[in-house]
């Protein structure tokens, strides 16, 4: 099972915003969210927790593909989230995520008993190419026990 796919299975959110997991990577997440009216805002784009919801999806993605191989001793939770509106978000969204931090680092705090923080940062355009959102999701590893 893929990560997008297990995210879909366990993520009732991602199924029902229709979520499409495109690439899912150590390095890049991709997801995408069609256009969709029953999820839209007043102005006819999609509305502000929906972006999020894609945004934060995008994020877990990326910490599942980098950390996945420690989900027997750790649980990935987020932490924190801030997100920017930049512009106006219309059609198909496309959410981009990306690790703030070496992978190797977190692993290493997590193996000398810490419990890490790391962000991730995430992209989100419209079908233009436009940045319509920015968004820092901070996660952390939570040792098990």
């Amino acid at each position: 099972m893929s990560v997008g796919e297990m995210l879909a299975a366990t993520v009732p959110m991602a199924r029902t915003l229709n979520l499409d997991f495109l690439e899912t990577s150590p390095e890049k997440a991709v997801v995408a969210m069609p256009d969709q009216s029953d999820y839209h805002n007043h102005v006819g784009g999609p509305h502000a927790g929906a972006m999020f919801t894609l945004g934060e999806s995008a994020s877990g993605a990326i910490v599942l593909a980098a950390f996945g191989d420690q989900l027997a001793r750790a649980v990935p939770l987020a932490v924190r989230a801030e997100i920017a509106y930049r512009k106006l978000a219309m059609g198909d969204v496309t959410a981009t995520a990306t690790l703030g931090r070496p992978a190797h680092e977190v692993v290493a705090e997590l193996d000398a008993g810490q419990r890490p923080e790391f962000p991730v940062t995430v992209e989100i355009r419209r079908a233009d190419g436009a940045v319509t959102g920015e968004m820092t999701v901070v996660w952390t590893l939570r040792p098990n026990g």
